[in-house]
C-alpha cells in the first residue's frame, strides 16, 4: 500500500559520509531513504524501488553526472533530481536544468535549503494533495469540528455515512432530544459530541455523565446541584449538570443503567426544564438538550418494568443507530490507517508501511469491541511491531473470534460467542477486570454488567 505522504529519496554520491548523513537526515524527517556509492548501485536500486526524488552528485567515478541525469530522467521522466556539487559553475547548472533536474544546490548542503527544495518539487506537492484528499474523502467532518470533539470522524461506508447524516441533521434542531443506540465502542459519544459541536449552539457547554459510573446517593447532586450544607461534606453551592449545560447538551451515557427511581426525576426536569438544588427552595430554570446513548435494548427494559416508557418516548425524539464494525467493514481500512498515523505520532514511532496481509487478516475479524478495539489493537500493534512496517504477526486475535458466516449469527450462538470470548480476556488477564476490558476494548463497567448478565464465574480457577 502506497503511502502519499511518504516520499522515497536516492543520495548517489561518490562520498560515503556524505550519503550517510543525508540518509540519516530524511529517515529522521519521515521519509524513505536509500543511498549508493557508484552509478552502477544507484541504477540497481532504481530499478528494484519507486524513487520519487534523487539527489545527483555532478562528479560521479567513471561517469558525468549529467549523463546519469539525462538517462533517468528517460528511464523515469516523472522522478525529482536535485543535482549537488561542490564545483559547479553556471554553465553546468543552466545544462542541468535544461536536463530536467529541478534544482542545482552547491556543497556544503544546508538542510533547511534542502527541505525548501524538496518542498516545491512537483512530486511533494502532488503527494500532499493526493493526502489531503484521502483525509478529506474519509474524514467525514472539519477540521474545526474534529478539534472540538478531540477525534476524527472516520469512514465511508453507506452505513456510518447514514448516521453522521442524522447527526447532521439533529445538529440543526438544538431542542430535539436524541437516543444513539449501537453496541460498546461504536463511537456513540463522539456522534453525540458532533450533534452538540455542528449545531448553533456549539459555543455554550457539552456535559457528559456516565450513568453506570456515579452511585444512585449522589446523582442527584450530580444532576440538580446543591445548597452549601444540604449534607455532609457540601461545603459550597455547586451547579449540577442541568444549570451547566444551559443552552447547551447534556450527554446521558448508559442511560439504560440509570436507577428508575430516578427516572421520573430526570422526566420532569427534561419536561419542565426547572430545576431545584438539593438542599434549596428556589427554582431555576434552564434549557437544555438532552442526547442519550445506550447499547442495551430500552423496549425490553420497558417491558421488563425497569425503564419509564414515558421517559423512553421523550429521549427518543430522533433516534440514531450506530451499526457494529463487522456489519461496515469498508471504514476498517481508512480506521486503521488514521490510527496508525495517530499513534506513530504520539509515540514517536513512524510506521511507513501497512502490510496488506494486516487488512485482509482485520476484515475477516469480527471486532466485538467495534471501533475502540481496533484502536486500542493498532496502539498495541505499533508498540510492539518491529522496525517501522505493520505486519499481519503484530496484530494478535483471540482465536475463537474470527468473523462468523452469516448464517451462524443466531442468538444464541451470538451469545455464546460473546461468552467465550469475555471468559478468555478474563482468563489472559488473569481475572484482572480493568485489563480484561481492555483487551475487549469495552469499559470496565460494560464488562462487570456483562458478568452478572452472562452469569460468568469470576474466581480465578486453580492450574490444573
Amino acid at each position: 500500500m502506497k503511502n502519499y505522504s511518504i516520499i522515497n529519496v536516492l543520495i548517489l554520491d561518490d562520498e560515503i559520509d556524505f550519503t550517510e548523513e543525508l540518509k540519516d537526515y530524511f529517515e529522521n524527517a519521515g521519509f524513505i531513504s536509500y543511498s549508493a556509492n557508484t552509478v552502477r548501485d544507484g541504477y540497481e536500486i532504481l530499478s528494484q524501488n519507486e524513487i520519487d526524488l534523487l539527489i545527483l552528485d555532478i562528479r560521479l567515478p567513471g561517469a558525468n553526472g549529467l549523463d546519469v541525469l539525462k538517462k533517468v530522467k528517460s528511464l523515469y521522466p516523472n522522478m525529482e533530481v536535485i543535482m549537488v556539487s561542490a564545483h559547479g559553475d553556471m554553465d553546468t547548472v543552466i545544462v542541468a536544468i535544461r536536463l530536467g533536474a529541478f534544482d542545482y544546490m552547491r556543497k556544503p548542503l544546508r538542510f533547511i535549503d534542502l527541505q525548501i527544495a524538496i518542498e516545491r518539487t512537483q512530486k511533494y506537492l502532488s503527494m500532499q494533495q493526493k493526502l489531503a484528499h484521502m483525509e478529506e474523502k474519509h474524514s467525514l467532518i472539519t477540521k474545526n469540528i474534529q478539534a472540538s470533539i478531540g477525534r476524527h470522524v472516520i469512514g465511508n461506508s453507506p452505513q456510518i455515512m447514514k448516521s453522521f447524516e442524522l447527526a447532521k441533521t439533529a445538529s440543526q434542531y438544538p431542542d430535539v432530544n436524541v437516543l444513539i443506540t449501537g453496541e460498546s465502542g461504536t463511537g456513540k459519544e463522539i456522534i453525540a459530541r458532533i450533534i452538540h459541536y455542528m449545531g448553533p449552539k456549539s459555543e455554550n457547554y457539552f456535559g457528559a455523565i456516565n450513568c453506570s459510573a456515579i452511585t444512585e446517593t449522589l446523582m442527584e447532586s450530580e444532576f440538580f446541584g446543591h445548597k452549601k450544607g444540604a449534607f455532609t461534606g457540601a461545603v459550597c453551592d455547586k451547579k449540577g449538570l442541568f444549570e451547566l449545560c444551559n443552552e447547551g447538551t447534556l450527554f446521558l451515557d448508559e442511560i439504560a443503567d440509570m436507577p428508575i427511581i430516578f427516572q421520573s426525576k430526570i422526566l420532569r426536569a427534561i419536561e419542565e426544564k426547572v430545576i431545584t438544588r438539593v438542599g434549596d427552595t428556589k427554582l431555576k430554570n434552564t434549557t437544555f438538550r438532552v442526547i442519550s446513548a445506550t447499547n442495551i435494548d430500552l423496549d425490553r427494559l420497558v417491558e421488563e418494568k425497569k425503564f419509564r416508557l414515558d421517559l423512553l418516548h421523550r429521549l427518543n425524539t430522533l433516534h440514531i443507530h450506530i451499526p457494529p464494525l463487522r456489519e461496515r467493514t469498508e471504514d476498517i481500512v481508512p480506521l486503521l490507517i488514521d490510527f496508525t498515523e495517530e499513534f506513530s505520532k504520539k509515540i514517536n514511532k513512524p510506521i511507513k508501511n501497512i502490510s496488506d496481509d494486516v487488512f485482509k487478516k482485520l476484515v475477516c475479524y469480527s471486532f466485538p469491541g467495534n471501533v475502540r478495539e481496533l484502536r486500542n489493537m493498532t496502539e498495541r500493534a505499533i508498540i510492539l511491531c518491529s522496525g517501522n512496517s505493520l505486519k499481519a504477526d503484530d496484530f494478535s486475535l483471540p482465536e475463537h473470534n474470527n468473523k462468523l458466516p452469516i448464517n451462524d449469527v443466531s442468538g444464541v450462538k451470538l451469545v455464546q460467542h460473546e461468552i467465550e470470548h469475555i471468559r478468555k480476556a478474563l482468563d489472559d488477564a488473569k481475572y484482572n477486570q480493568s485489563l480484561a476490558a481492555n483487551f475487549l476494548g469495552i469499559s470496565r463497567h460494560v464488562l462487570i454488567r456483562k458478568i452478572k448478565k452472562y452469569g460468568i464465574n469470576i474466581v480465578k480457577r486453580e492450574a490444573e
